[in-house]
């Protein structure tokens, strides 16, 4: 699974309901990204929403609805 978020992609290491937990993280400010997800020969694709960034300081990004 990976986070595309302005032309970066970020490893998602778990997912929750409101929250992802990405490897490497660098700072982004709140914006709309793409999650990739990709099982075998499968792949889904959807947009998510970004409340609060990414800070480099922690690897929990906050998950907000589409709008």
């Amino acid at each position: 699974m990976r986070l595309i978020v302005e032309g970066a992609s970020l490893r998602v290491t778990q997912m929750g309901p409101d929250f992802l937990l990405v490897e490497s993280p660098a700072n982004h400010a709140p914006c709309e990204a793409s999650l990739l997800l990709r099982v075998d020969e499968s792949e889904s694709q959807w947009k998510v929403r970004l409340p609060e960034g990414i800070s480099k300081g922690t690897n929990r990004v906050a998950l907000g609805p589409i709008r």
